[in-house]
């Protein structure tokens, strides 16, 4: 009887040594989520020299990462023409939480390559991307989708972002696609000394627009002031704070450097009531203060 129990005590402490075993193999065979994403310990060096992808007729298939798609209850349907394509909004940036898994188009990701994440572009498809902040431009190759959040139209690679100067976090940003015939003619690239294209929202909404920050920052009329920092960063933070609270405030947004300050402030409006308005929206929607200024 107690040969019996010692042998079915082994089988059973045998038994839970193959359990724990199992659940062991399991764990490490399955990826682990870092959490966190962010740059790796040590980037390679010189990434900013980093050529621009050079965009090349390739075909878009139908179907595959191209078809209508579900996120987050929200739904997106690729383009599969080759339409002209626009817009302003946030960029944000993905590195070593992805790098070397699986795009939507089944390529490795690459965190050191010149590509990008795009809701409805084309998989695959070129863009060019512009930073008005500072008049940086590169091109990207789309091959997987995203961004899901609001507001943001497009997440780059470590190395784009690192060539906008975006990588301190989201950051306005003007996107817009090189179509076949623009390829074909050689005109997705402007002549060595002439100015980048005109940047042109899309669906078209009037005369094509620039970055005016420079000039438009020294109008007089009605202007909210969100806040003066010593540091560029902490203004550049409550702008994407602002931005992500309200997107069509964006092009108004401008920092301001009056001596040691920077001065976050959004405007001109045609008049103090609208300022008001927006700043009452502003406050109830996001929790964001705003100072009503006037400049003559």
């Amino acid at each position: 009887m107690a040969m019996h129990w010692r042998q079915s005590a082994q089988h059973t402490g045998l038994a839970l040594l193959l359990v724990v075993l199992a659940l062991l193999t399991g764990c490490a065979s399955r990826p682990v989520a870092s959490g966190r994403d962010g740059p790796e310990a040590n980037p390679p060096p010189n990434l900013t020299q980093v050529p621009d992808a050079v965009p090349k007729l390739e075909a878009i298939r139908i179907g595959g990462p191209n078809k209508p798609y579900e996120v987050l209850g929200e739904r997106y349907k690729p383009m599969t023409a080759d339409d002209a394509y626009a817009e302003r909004g946030l960029a944000s940036w993905y590195g070593k939480k992805f790098h070397g898994r699986p795009t939507a188009n089944g390529e490795v990701y690459n965190m050191y390559a010149m590509t990008a994440a795009h809701p409805t572009l084309p998989i695959p498809s070129y863009a060019r991307v512009r930073n008005p902040a500072n008049g940086r431009e590169i091109i990207v190759r789309v091959n997987d989708r995203g961004p899901f959040h609001k507001g943001r139209i497009i997440d780059l690679s470590y190395t784009a972002a690192l060539k906008l100067d975006v990588l301190r976090g989201v950051a306005p940003v003007e996107v817009r696609r090189i179509t076949y015939a623009e390829i074909r003619a050689g005109s997705w690239q402007p002549p060595t000394g002439e100015p980048p294209p005109v940047f042109v929202p899309t669906p078209a909404t009037g005369a094509p627009q620039r970055d005016t920050t420079a000039t438009i920052a020294d109008r007089g009329g009605w202007w909210l002031q969100f806040g003066a920092f010593a540091k560029l960063d902490a203004a550049e933070a409550l702008r994407q704070r602002v931005a992500e609270t309200d997107l069509s405030l964006l092009p108004l947004l401008t920092i301001v450097r009056e001596g040691r300050q920077h001065r976050l402030r959004a405007g001109p409006f045609p008049n103090a009531d609208e300022a008001r308005a927006t700043a009452a929206r502003l406050l109830d929607d996001g929790g964001v203060e705003a100072t009503l200024v006037e400049k003559r």
